[in-house]
């Protein structure tokens, strides 16, 4: 038959059931050494009293006129009971030098000899010892009675041990209904404390506590999504592997408060909110995370935790998500716009104006042709070739030329490794976008329609290498930036096209700051917006400025 397995007992249980047994060895220990010690206290103090009382016996002078006379008995005997119950002692015993009793508590003891030891008194010493007699074992000090240089009798006073631990038993039941309360009251406060830890540790013992904390170590350097965890006063109590990542924090950030971390001001003032936040899109120097807070009430402080996610290639996808969409929506209108154009060829030979046709068409060739070879002349990187002829043709779409720079020149194999396609992408791709939004809305925005057939809509880029550095201009002929918002276009947000937007700039600074490169907004010529953006070709790595016109 097998016994049933106990289960072990919580942490809290452990902890109280080795408080109280702790309490009760030292209450048990202090009653020890209280008894003791008033065993100890209660036994000299009566050797005093009863010292105290034979030495004033011997001293006193009738005592001395009693033995002298033929009758010692009849005087001493009612003289001793007298001071022996005055005394509360057991027994005075006045007696000659041969030891024999004149006095006694019991009548009939008198005449008879003397049960101790006199030797030490018969020489002039007063000495104490426990000794049994006539009324037991008893604590008794004998001294001589001397009259001039004679010893002319003995005095011994003394108290019986039982009378002793009679005494010491009446203060041992104080102590013990003293130490009875203590063990009481220490029981107590040992169950409230264990009961509020109890609480805390929700009843686990020990090594579910240690495996819970095992658990929750392996889990916090396995998750992928960064952890962040803030107390009341909105320091770092908590945070992962990947939060630190994510967030570019150093080891020792834990205990700092989130003020002092050097984070973005959007990002530091969502984790510092009250109010919970919900896949909130925030960026850091080099990522793009989702925050997600959630304050905790309860206990006696109040904090945040906080859970981090990165959509920086997410966002990267959708951005050449958005440019292949774009690309895919042009060769839709331009294959429109080319059977328009094949229609009138046709119908121009169909009326027999044959020269006109071919006159048409070969036009049109020309004007596609020249930025085709202008692209792939200047820029033998492949990625970005592709990039400027298909914002070429979203240009036009809407009524936008682009050009590229006459001194615009990439050789082949000119751009490292290291320079990764995506961020050309989302560097020349955002702002080539902006540029045509902006040279669109300042051809189209005219008053009156003069201005808008005089008004040329046209956006210049330079791409090329210089000085071991990859430069990247575009410039527009839209309405510019004013001076008062030079340093808030590459924060998240700003837009001028209303809500939903404002990311594009915020990803080409980030991608620009990845790469250890520079951006630069002044002044275009045509009046617009230029930026300049320089990345290094050596892999060199220093931090992206933004410089203001």
């Amino acid at each position: 038959m097998r016994l049933p397995r106990t289960l072990p007992r919580s942490l809290a249980g452990q902890l109280f059931a080795m408080q109280a047994l702790l309490v009760a060895a030292v209450v048990a220990g202090c009653a020890f050494f209280a008894y003791a010690s008033g065993r100890s206290q209660a036994e000299e103090t009566a050797a005093r009293q009863v010292r105290a009382a034979a030495l004033a016996m011997a001293g006193s002078p009738s005592v001395r006129e009693a033995i002298r006379t033929p009758d010692p008995s009849a005087v001493l005997q009612p003289y001793a009971e007298r001071v022996r119950e005055d005394t509360g002692i057991a027994f005075v015993t006045i007696m000659n030098p041969e030891g024999v009793r004149w006095t006694h508590p019991d009548p009939a003891q008198i005449g008879r000899g003397f049960i101790g030891h006199t030797e030490r008194a018969l020489l002039g010493e007063t000495f104490e010892e426990t000794y049994t007699g006539t009324l037991g074992p008893s604590i008794r000090v004998v001294t001589p009675v001397r009259d001039g240089d004679r010893i002319v009798g003995l005095v011994s006073a003394g108290i019986t041990v039982e009378r002793v631990s009679t005494q010491v038993r009446e203060q041992l039941g104080a102590l013990g209904t003293a130490a009875g309360a203590a063990l009481a009251l220490g029981a107590l406060g040992t169950y409230v404390i264990n009961a509020r830890l109890r609480r805390h540790t929700h009843g686990m013992n020990a090594r579910e506590l240690s495996r819970m904390h095992t658990y929750h170590e392996a889990t916090l350097h396995a998750v992928r999504e960064g952890l962040l965890m803030l107390d009341g006063q909105r320091r770092v109590a908590l945070i992962n592997d990947a939060g630190r990542e994510l967030l570019g924090l150093a080891p020792g950030s834990v205990g700092r408060r989130v003020d002092e971390l050097a984070l973005p001001a959007p990002l530091t003032g969502a984790l510092l909110a009250s109010e919970p936040r919900v896949d909130e899109v925030h960026l850091t120097a080099d990522r793009v995370i989702v925050v997600n807070t959630s304050p905790v009430v309860g206990g006696e402080r109040r904090g945040t935790v906080v859970t981090l996610r990165d959509h920086t290639e997410l966002q990267a996808l959708s951005g050449e998500l958005d440019s292949e969409r774009g690309f895919t929506q042009a060769l839709r209108s331009q294959a429109h716009e080319a059977a328009n154009r094949l229609h009138t060829v046709v119908s121009l030979i169909e009326l027999d104006r044959v020269e006109e046709a071919v006159d048409f068409a070969t036009a049109e060739l020309e004007l596609a042709q020249v930025l085709t070879d202008r692209v792939v002349g200047a820029v033998a990187e492949p990625v970005l070739a592709a990039l400027l002829l298909g914002k070429a043709a979203q240009a036009n779409e809407r009524g936008v030329e682009l050009v590229l720079a006459e001194d615009s020149l990439i050789d082949d194999g000119a751009l490292p490794r290291s320079l990764a396609p995506r961020d050309l992408v989302t560097i020349l791709g955002n702002l080539i976008d902006n540029a045509v939004d902006a040279a669109s809305e300042a051809a189209t925005g005219a008053d009156v329609p003069a201005q808008r057939t005089a008004t040329r809509a046209l956006v210049t880029v330079t791409a090329r290498t210089d000085s071991g550095e990859l430069l990247l201009r575009v410039g527009d002929t839209g309405a510019g930036i004013g001076p008062g918002d030079a340093d808030e276009v590459f924060r998240r947000g700003w837009t001028t096209h209303g809500t939903g937007r404002g990311l594009g700039l915020a990803l080409v600074r980030q991608a620009v700051h990845r790469n250890g490169g520079t951006v630069a907004l002044d002044r275009a010529e045509g009046g617009g917006a230029e930026f300049t953006v320089r990345l290094p070709l050596a892999g060199r790595k220093a931090m992206a400025e933004v410089v203001a016109p």
